[in-house]
């Protein structure tokens, strides 16, 4: 008789982090976690207006059955950036959908660069973001997507990305994006698709005018100036390549829009 092969316990995992303004610094205030989702203790690499926070997930990856929410609210005149210690990954799935839930409220400043996220062939992923600014809240964010482990040779042939992106001003939706990725699907090859590309990247941007002339100054990134929020665009096939430029318009919109120049993360370089 053959036995039937084990299933995997699921994760669920959930954190929860305050930043709140105290004098001249910004303290991590707040933090309360279910599961395996941490995060490190508060650094300050640019002095004590900006906390900067390590965001865990020690399995390291997201598999069938996992779900994992983050949120995270910046108070009034503090700023906190919020990165990940090395690239996400969704695993393949036997069935089950894998979901990660962003959620920021944000009445100060707040930047949430993680670094890439690797879709394994065969992975079923949602991926929810919703963003809340106040008034003169602002705020930075970017989501960097590999789909399919190129470096092995592997194609995302099977399997189902869902993406959904909001952002709202005072309750006004400012900005609205849902897509879906099917792997194999004709969406992928397709010249109004990914054009056969296999790493896509969104940053968003709010809170500030910009100097566009200098965001699109920057090659193979498309930038678009909406109503109250900047957009921009890579559709390659490196996601190194996606963030160094990313991290190039990032130091371009950082002043405008946080008054700083910026500082790269150390952890982005272990």
């Amino acid at each position: 008789m053959q036995l039937a092969e084990p299933i995997a316990a699921s994760w669920k995992a959930s954190l929860d982090l305050g930043f709140e303004r105290r004098g001249d610094r910004t303290v991590l205030a707040a933090r309360r976690h279910d599961g395996p989702l941490v995060v490190q203790k508060p650094l300050y690499p640019e002095g004590g207006e900006v906390c900067h926070a390590i965001v865990v997930h020690p399995p390291a990856g997201i598999a069938g059955g996992d779900e994992l929410e983050l949120r995270a609210r910046a108070a009034a005149g503090a700023h906190a950036l919020l990165t990940t210690p090395g690239a996400g990954k969704w695993y393949r799935s036997a069935g089950p959908w894998a979901a990660q839930r962003l959620r920021f409220d944000v009445a100060g400043a707040l930047e949430w660069l993680p670094q890439e996220t690797i879709v394994f062939c065969g992975a079923r992923a949602r991926l929810d973001t919703e963003v809340r600014l106040a008034a003169d809240a602002r705020y930075l964010g970017w989501e960097i997507l590999c789909l399919g482990r190129t470096g092995s040779g592997e194609k995302f042939a099977r399997g189902e990305m869902r993406l959904s992106t909001r952002v709202f001003r005072d309750d006004k939706l400012l900005w609205l994006e849902r897509g879906r990725l099917e792997g194999g699907g004709a969406l992928l090859d397709s010249p109004a698709g990914l054009q056969g590309r296999t790493v896509c990247a969104t940053l968003i941007a709010a809170g500030a005018d910009f100097d566009l002339a200098a965001c699109r100054a920057i090659e193979d990134v498309a930038v678009t100036q909406l109503p109250g929020v900047l957009v921009a665009r890579y559709l390659g096939d490196s996601s190194e390549q996606a963030k160094r430029l990313f991290a190039r318009l990032w130091a371009v919109l950082r002043p405008a829009l946080f008054g700083r120049e910026a500082a790269e993360p150390r952890i982005w370089r272990t």
